[in-house]
């Protein structure tokens, strides 16, 4: 009758086959560089940074441009102020979100842009205005999510989905707007 089970032919296969991938995985010295022990891909983190730190700062950017385009159709049209609110706060949580950290003893960031420009006479056009708005900033958060490294595009999905749903509880807002 043969045994079954662990056998020391078995195990002992095993445990050179575990040495064997450890000492492979030892050997991969590809990352170091010649001068000085950098590793060879710092050009390249240094190029993702700076793609990443450009992403965040056009996004907040944007997100203060859209904070702006709120504030004006609430001050022009009163009545919809209520119905904001809660979309303007959200939008204003997203750009701290993306806001890039600064470095200790770093200038607080630029002043935030300047106003979009006028808004509709009528409530109804307005509010429709601002939700094609938050649509164009979906899309451009959406874009943005090709040269993104794996954090920012977790992040920046979010903002867009977050925006479309903007537009679409801003599209319901307008329909519900007296003219």
């Amino acid at each position: 009758m043969r045994r079954t089970g662990t056998t020391r032919r078995g195990a002992l296969t095993a445990t050179g086959a575990l040495a064997l991938g450890a000492v492979l995985t030892g050997c991969g010295g590809g990352d170091e560089a010649a001068d000085g022990g950098k590793p060879a891909r710092s050009g390249a983190r240094a190029a993702a940074a700076k793609t990443e730190r450009t992403l965040r700062e056009k996004a907040v950017r944007d997100g203060a441009l859209l904070l702006a385009r709120y504030d004006l159709v609430a001050e022009a049209h009163p009545a919809t102020a209520a119905g904001l609110a809660p979309l303007r706060a959200a939008v204003r949580e997203h750009g701290k979100a993306l806001a890039p950290p600064r470095a200790k003893g770093a200038p607080k960031a630029d002043a935030p842009p300047a106003a979009p420009g006028p808004v509709s006479a009528a409530p109804k056009a307005a509010v429709r205005e601002l939700a094609a708005a938050e649509r164009r900033r979906a899309d451009v958060c959406a874009d943005a999510l090709l040269t993104a490294g794996p954090e920012l595009a977790r992040l920046l999905a979010s903002v867009a989905a977050a925006a479309a749903a903007h537009a679409y509880l801003l599209t319901e807002l307008a329909e519900e707007t007296a003219a």
